[in-house]
């Protein structure tokens, strides 16, 4: 079984918090990972049970009345239930009484954020980030606000870090022993999403479009969002298909990454940029396979953006660092992937590169983010295919992408 990194952070916020919700997508290894935490005595409900789901959406409050030290999976399927938490939560302060899981957001529904406002940790887990599938602890972030990448030990390059990435993190993928019966997993696991994790959480008109949506969004990965082109694909207005991104966000398929942008600069472009969450989802929407990309290495730069864009997300949840990531673009097309901003306002950037060489004009983006930045730029990294550091002036270098978990 493998550690992961939200195992620290749940018992942490379960010794000093009433109501600790642990959100992402299914099949990430929440239930595992809920049911390791706490006291073994906590009960345990899972909403997929149909005669506790129906139970629990005919009385929410009676469900809740009596319950303590109670893990609930799979809240996202009575929302009610967590105004019922509020209550008694609200009647009895102690900490640790509730740990939920979710497989949708339900805190994009208003009443149920604001209701639980100050009484509730949230706390995202996605599916495995390649430290946690080596058993290693990541330093990368910390390394990259101190200006001090390392050279990875065992770096993944090649055939084998295309690998990776086509791979993608979730554990029963993982298991499977072909690409193959992984992407077979993969076609199975979106089916399952978009026609039944999407029914808990809306009503979608247009259901049976939604593949044909998402393959769309598929192709876009790593690129800047445009509601109008895509709602258009399935015959919707530009306001439908912001709507259908926006749910597909909340079930953690993918995520909008916002533009960084300052007052000093008036010629920036502040569209979002599309991400898949999970590379070998989106390898598997884009039919993208190994000997594909072995043809046309080209295929690999999106899936290579979307997998670095969620290692990152999933090395927060590991750090004590508190960051904010973005995506910096200008007028002049100079560009950096990922852009993080600390809570003290220090910047760094990082930009992906899919060849085994980089250049000096590789660093346009980062150059334009660190002139924006002044004194709040940290630094800046190429991150690329291959085992060596190479600095490229001051508070710049190229580094391996396996320096994210070396």
């Amino acid at each position: 079984m493998f550690k992961r990194f939200v195992e620290r952070r749940a018992e942490e916020a379960l010794s000093d918090t009433p109501v600790v919700l642990i959100v992402g997508p299914r099949r990430a290894g929440k239930t595992t990972l809920v049911r390791e935490v706490g006291e073994p005595s906590r009960a345990y409900i899972t909403l997929d049970d149909q005669t506790a789901l129906e139970a629990a959406q005919s009385d929410p409050a009676g469900f809740i009345r009596g319950l303590d030290r109670a893990t609930i999976d799979e809240i996202q399927r009575v929302p009610d239930l967590l105004l019922a938490i509020k209550k008694t939560v609200d009647e009895d302060y102690r900490p640790g009484r509730f740990l939920l899981t979710g497989s949708a957001n339900v805190l994009t529904l208003p009443r149920i954020a604001d209701s639980l406002a100050g009484r509730m940790e949230t706390i995202q887990m996605l599916p495995l980030a390649q430290a946690e599938i080596e058993g290693r602890t990541p330093t990368f972030l910390e390394r990259l606000f101190e200006g001090e990448l390392k050279k990875a030990d065992n770096a993944i390059v090649g055939g084998d870090l295309v690998r990776s990435v086509l791979l993608g993190g979730f554990p029963e993928a993982i298991a499977r022993d072909s690409e193959r019966r992984r992407q077979d997993w993969a076609r199975s696991y979106l089916t399952s999403i978009l026609t039944r994790d999407l029914r808990d959480i809306a009503d979608v008109e247009k259901l049976t479009e939604l593949p044909k949506f998402v393959r769309l969004l598929a192709e876009h990965s790593g690129q800047l969002v445009n509601y109008s082109q895509f709602g258009a694909s399935i015959n919707v207005s530009h306001k439908t298909g912001q709507r259908y991104v926006g749910l597909l966000e909340q079930v953690f398929l993918i995520a909008t990454l916002q533009p960084w942008f300052t007052n000093a600069l008036k010629r920036i472009v502040k569209t979002p940029k599309l991400h898949f969450l999970d590379s070998g989802l989106l390898a598997s929407a884009r039919g993208v396979t190994f000997d594909r990309v072995k043809a046309d290495r080209g295929t690999l730069g999106a899936l290579l953006e979307s997998f670095v864009y969620s290692e990152v997300l999933k090395l927060m949840t590991a750090s004590d660092l508190r960051l904010t990531p973005h995506h910096f673009r200008d007028r002049d097309m100079r560009e950096v992937d990922i852009v993080l901003e600390r809570d003290n306002g220090m910047v760094a950037g990082i930009e992906v590169k899919a060849s085994a060489t980089v250049r000096s004009s590789d660093f346009a983006g980062l150059r334009a983010l660190a002139e924006a930045c002044g004194d709040r730029f940290a630094f800046g990294v190429v991150l690329y295919d291959s085992a060596e550091v190479v600095p490229f002036g001051d508070g710049l270098a190229a580094a391996p992408i396996s320096s994210l978990w070396g």
